[in-house]
């Protein structure tokens, strides 16, 4: 009884540090292909979109202070209805789950959050990253065949296109960039985090990373905390955020979360996402926005099942967060000043 009431206590005094304005910023936290021309094509729809639909923050709370004890019991109790629990116990399933409608008091549940793992194409939105970092920079050009590039290896996952961003920004410029004090992407005290160290195809790897020997690598808390630092504003600039996001919306791989999101017939929501497998793991993230709710959902997993095990399982992180009392995110955002890109 004593244990439970000091984390009942634990968490209460979490959230309550989530909601301070005293935080530290979350970027210093211790944490086929298409022509070019459907490309382009394809980005233009929805730029007025991700105009309304994005808002900077200047100091958001850490995710790591952010954890709402009533989230993890219902995401707990899913996991156990898709008889998951096994797997998480047995370290072959991590998930993240943020709910970040009120982007200034995000709310997370996770399991295994900080494991490691080998996440094939996922870690190609921290090639997306520092190709946006040389871009502030000067030092690449954000024409229309760069952004038709940087769309094929997001949105269609390709690794020719991959392998040709990597050689752009750098083989060892991806990684300094994600371990940056601004971003702390791949943390060494928090077990790691996205890790690009190999083209994509078959090569040798390049550099893998000094914790888990991996050549891709992720863990679901860094992956979620790419999305919510994107989100508000925080990955290189408000401006090249809002970029990221536009690249990152209309997946064209239909499998696992965008399969699961689909099968609901709601085309209310609107998901950028970025997912990976190879062999037996799988990995897929998301922005997710639905019927005023926005929030962020992140798996990894070496089972060969888990491809099915994800499509279940966005459902049941949708459900947790349209069960949530709480605003839309138009009505949390009012305060905000909108950033539109410009």
């Amino acid at each position: 009884m004593v244990f439970k009431w000091i984390f009942i206590l634990s968490t209460l005094l979490m959230i309550t540090a989530c909601s301070s304005n005293k935080l530290s910023n979350d970027l210093s936290d211790n944490p086929s292909s298409l022509p070019h021309s459907q490309v382009a094509a394809s980005l233009q729809p929805h730029i007025p979109q991700m105009n309304n639909a994005f808002n900077a923050i200047a100091t958001p709370p850490s995710l790591r202070h952010c954890a709402n004890a009533e989230i993890q019991q219902l995401l707990n109790q899913r996991i156990a209805k898709l008889h998951l629990t096994k797997a998480v116990n047995d370290g072959h399933l991590a998930l993240a789950l943020v709910d970040i409608t009120d982007p200034t008091k995000p709310s997370m549940a996770q399991v295994n959050g900080d494991e490691m793992m080998y996440a094939a194409s996922l870690p190609k939105i921290a090639i997306l990253l520092t190709a946006f970092e040389l871009i502030q920079q000067g030092k690449l050009p954000l024409n229309q065949e760069m952004r038709d590039t940087m769309t094929r290896m997001i949105r269609y996952s390709s690794n020719k296109d991959a392998s040709t961003m990597i050689s752009l920004v750098g083989k060892d410029y991806i990684n300094t960039v994600l371990e940056l004090p601004k971003y702390r992407l791949y943390d060494p005290k928090q077990h790691g985090g996205l890790w690009v160290g190999k083209m994509y195809g078959h090569s040798k790897a390049f550099h893998r990373d000094p914790l888990h020997h991996l050549s891709h690598g992720a863990t679901a808390i860094q992956v979620a905390r790419f999305y919510y630092m994107m989100q508000t504003g925080q990955l290189v600039s408000p401006k090249y955020s809002a970029e990221m996001k536009k690249i990152m919306a209309n997946s064209g791989i239909n499998h696992k979360f965008v399969k699961g999101l689909q099968a609901m017939h709601n085309p209310d929501i609107q998901v950028y996402r970025k997912s990976g497998s190879w062999r037996n793991f799988h990995a897929d993230s998301a922005l997710v926005e639905h019927h005023g709710r926005r929030y962020i959902a992140v798996a990894l997993s070496d089972n060969r099942h888990a491809g099915v095990w994800m499509t279940q399982l966005i459902q049941a992180m949708d459900d947790i967060v349209m069960a949530e009392p709480h605003v839309n995110f138009a009505t949390a955002h009012a305060a905000l000043s909108p950033t539109t890109g410009g």
